[in-house]
């Protein structure tokens, strides 16, 4: 009879470890916020099915416990519970009750994620690289050859940093042009586009440009932050006129370029000013970074996410996942964007209201959906050319990191039909 029951005991403990779940909290709890989005990651990868449970503990991620999961927890230093079928039945009820901000949105299926960057070293950093990289999510990297010769379908979500699709080299020209790192840069655009049939860089850019909007019109997912969401619709809008100087392509702008501007071509921004001046730097007037209140410090720098509902509007409350609602402030060449010349069908996530700054903003275009994130450093706060790569270790908690690993989940979700 002893026997029996110690039989009867492990089998109970056996059945109940089956019958678990793993809940990874994102709250303050989580002692490692950026690593539990690789884990995520690494479990869809296994077609490990896991619920993203918004608003709940900071957006806190749930799925059957499996040992390989929990190894890989503890391997990665991720903050994680074990428990019963019963506890998650009754988050699950709780989160769907219709009085609480709270919902399930289930994760499916690891996305296929490419990072727009050029092959040459670059004096500067990409912060969804490092964030990708510690979070152990794997990425290929393709550049302007890659997206011409069509790679881009094989994807689901790609981004761009510190681009600039006019052609104009960042603006570096004015600071930079006998440094070495800036003629390797100019040589490599160059022997590109003539490679590939173009007579100008800022030809080939525009090409990259059309090809990156039919990928997003086509179903695919954008993110993209610092110089490369301004410079990417400036270019579109250009789309035919020549808006560079003779030192970046040989010859003069059109004097009516500003004139001739398109902002129907454009994703998020509309009646923008273009700067034609090589000796300034900037792109156009979309950025506030040279005309924002010079009271505006790294001390008081900060910007406010939205509460949206996560029942009624699931894609916005799914990116803007944090443990705090208040995020510190960045600069970038692209620091933020103009309220004033964002088109009115782009949603706003994120904004520095006081100094009409929006500095998170999502859309759509086409069947596709893009995410822009103003800044180049979540902790970097002025980023400058030639600085090391941000240590993420010493940062697994960063909430400005975590918006963009929210970007990088979010194609994972199963689709779900707008509440009506």
């Amino acid at each position: 009879m002893k026997r029996l029951l110690i039989v009867l005991m492990i089998l109970f403990a056996v059945l109940s470890v089956q019958a678990a779940y793993i809940l990874i909290p994102m709250d303050e709890t989580q002692k490692n916020h950026l690593k539990a989005y690789g884990i995520a990651y690494w479990a869809l990868e296994r077609d490990v099915e896991v619920s993203w449970l918004l608003n709940y503990r900071g957006g806190s991620f749930m799925c059957r416990y499996h040992k390989e999961i929990e190894h890989e927890l503890i391997i990665r230093g991720v903050s994680y519970e074990i428990i019963a079928d019963v506890q998650a039945a009754a988050i699950i009820n709780e989160i769907a009750d219709p009085s609480v901000n709270q919902d399930e949105v289930k994760l499916q299926k690891a996305p296929k994620i490419a990072i727009y960057s050029p092959k040459n070293r670059q004096p500067w950093d990409d912060a969804v690289t490092l964030a990708l990289t510690y979070a152990e999510i794997p990425y290929d990297v393709v550049y302007d050859q890659e997206i011409m010769e069509g790679v881009l379908p094989m994807y689901d979500w790609l981004h761009m940093h510190h681009e600039d699709f006019t052609g104009q080299y960042g603006k570096f020209w004015r600071s930079f042009r006998n440094a070495a790192w800036y003629k390797e840069d100019v040589r490599v655009n160059e022997e590109t586009a003539h490679m590939l049939g173009f007579n100008k860089v800022s030809q080939l850019k525009l090409a990259v440009a059309k090809k990156i909007r039919d990928f997003v019109a086509g179903g695919g997912y954008l993110f993209s932050m610092c110089s490369a969401p301004d410079s990417f619709d400036v270019a579109l809008a250009a789309d035919g006129v020549d808006i560079v100087d003779v030192m970046f392509d040989g010859d003069p702008p059109d004097p009516d370029a500003q004139q001739k501007l398109n902002y129907d071509n454009c994703f998020a921004f509309t009646d923008f000013t273009i700067v034609t001046n090589p000796y300034e730097y900037e792109i156009s007037s979309i950025d506030v970074t040279n005309t924002r209140p010079k009271t505006i410090r790294e001390n008081n720098d900060f910007f406010t996410l939205f509460d949206f509902s996560a029942k009624w509007d699931p894609v916005p409350t799914m990116l803007c996942q944090d443990h705090v609602q208040v995020i510190k402030g960045f600069m970038g060449q692209t620091t933020a964007f103009r309220e004033s010349q964002i088109k009115s069908n782009v949603l706003i996530m994120g904004e520095f209201k006081a100094a009409g700054e929006a500095r998170y903003i999502h859309g759509e275009y086409g069947n596709g959906t893009f995410t822009f994130l103003g800044g180049h450093d979540p902790e970097d706060y002025r980023h400058l050319v030639g600085d090391p790569p941000t240590d993420l270790n010493l940062f697994p908690n960063s909430p400005g990191y975590r918006l963009i690993l929210n970007n990088v989940l979010f194609p994972a979700a199963k689709k779900k039909k707008r509440k009506t």
